[in-house]
């Protein structure tokens, strides 16, 4: 998954009064902060909140947004993401002109930084302490019991495929990785460094041995079928019933849901 490689934040860009967000999650946080007044476009794949996003002009999906759309809004500021937006679209946006602020956060950390960021683009402080402050006291509280945790103490391998056809999985240098490990998992597929989302065999997935299996409806929608599927291999997820089904924005969206993540996640995986 490829994508732009400039990133800015605030600091550089002001207070934007037209605001095209490219990013389903972060469409999401700049109407949980108090900022959706200010957008003007989204994407097809932004859709909360429902109501509000419903209205807007949509400038086409992630992967394949309408250059001409986007400037037909004359936008102040379009925020993106590396791994979401592909770079031609942020260079020929800057060549007509437009700011463009490409995201890029790795792990719920940075996500949890990424909001108060957004934040900074003029919400008040009633909104920052209504939907910043308690998600970064949700990651500290994860990271805390972490540090907590007996050193050698048995942690739960699990499994989080992304797709199928072939089978995918999340690897080390992924947002989802991170909040899995921040739940108390361990990515059975952390140490395939070949790719971000490296390609498996159900015959490698066996040798993983997961404990854990959530199977999210997002990018690929996973259901009762896969469940089977997965539940007739000879793995431990298998054999104690622990195939899950999972909202895909709780591995994926960063922003808001990061506290609501956490606290969903975390029984499952423990």
């Amino acid at each position: 998954m490829s994508g732009p490689s400039r990133i800015g934040g605030p600091s550089r860009i002001g207070g934007p009064k037209r605001i095209v967000s490219l990013v389903p999650s972060l469409t999401e946080a700049l109407f949980a902060l108090g900022l959706g007044s200010r957008v003007v476009g989204v994407t097809d794949w932004c859709v909360h909140p429902a109501e509000a996003v419903a209205a807007l002009p949509k400038v086409g999906g992630t992967k394949d947004a309408s250059v001409t759309a986007i400037l037909g809004l004359a936008p102040d500021l379009v925020i993106a993401n590396r791994e979401e937006n592909r770079r031609h679209l942020v260079e020929r946006l800057e060549a007509a002109g437009i700011r463009v602020w490409v995201t890029y956060p790795r792990t719920a950390q940075e996500g949890a930084a990424l909001l108060r960021e957004l934040a900074g683009l003029g919400a008040s402080a009633e909104a920052i302490a209504e939907v910043v402050e308690p998600v970064e006291r949700a990651i500290a509280d994860a990271v805390r019991a972490r540090a907590e945790e007996a050193p050698g103490s048995p942690r739960l391998g699990v499994l989080c495929p992304i797709w199928r056809d072939p089978w995918m999985s999340v690897g080390a240098d992924t947002y989802a990785h991170s909040l899995l490990e921040l739940c108390g998992g361990r990515n059975v597929f952390a140490g395939r460094r070949e790719r971000r989302y490296p390609i498996v065999t159900l015959e490698e997935l066996v040798v993983a041995q997961p404990e854990v299996i959530l199977l999210p409806d997002e990018p690929y929608a996973f259901g009762e079928r896969d469940v089977q599927e997965l539940g007739r291999l000879p793995v431990p997820a298998a054999r104690d019933g622990r195939i899950h089904c999972v909202d895909g924005t709780w591995v994926s969206w960063y922003g808001p849901r990061i506290r609501a993540a956490l606290a969903t996640l975390r029984p499952l995986l423990e």
